[in-house]
């Protein structure tokens, strides 16, 4: 799987409702999310998306509540994919179960600045800066949760195998 976009940068300690406001938890529709998704982070930020970009953020990215909504409105904006240096656990878990694909590194973070144009190879877990001519590894993730983002998510990774 590999991803090529535009960076969003984004600071450290990100938490689900700065993901996704509280106030618009009354939907999971996948569409209404992404009209809020960071909004009060950057009120123009899911207007601005182009499908493909990529979101690029500190540490502990995803802390805070559990809530499935906060990848679901990333993924739904248009983001391919979130690096970040950590993200909190029910997040991480969260975004492989949503289809969102992510990936741990804090050299790419640190030399990358929004705007920059990123190539993202989830397979082998190389980070190519276009932009800076920067090449970066991060962290693996395992086989099986690298499926999980190419079936769409842990459900419909079930479907496909048939078990529901």
């Amino acid at each position: 799987m590999k991803f090529k976009g535009r960076v969003w940068k984004f600071g450290k300690d990100i938490d689900t409702d700065r993901i996704i406001p509280a106030r618009y938890l009354n939907t999971s529709e996948p569409a209404e999310l992404a009209k809020h998704c960071m909004e009060d982070e950057d009120p123009v930020f899911s207007s601005r998306v182009k499908p493909g970009d990529i979101l690029v953020a500190e540490k502990n990215f995803g802390c805070g509540s559990s809530r499935e909504h906060a990848p679901i409105a990333i993924k739904a904006c248009g983001i391919s994919c979130v690096i970040a240096k950590s993200f909190a656990r029910i997040f991480y878990r969260n975004s492989f179960n949503m289809g969102l694909a992510i990936l741990e590194s804090d050299e790419a973070v640190d030399a990358t600045q929004e705007g920059d144009i990123l190539e993202v190879d989830m397979d082998s877990g190389e980070i190519l800066n276009v932009t800076r001519g920067l090449r970066f590894k991060a962290r693996p993730v395992p086989p099986f949760m690298q499926e999980l983002i190419r079936a769409g998510g842990l459900i419909e990774s079930i479907k496909k195998k048939g078990a529901i």
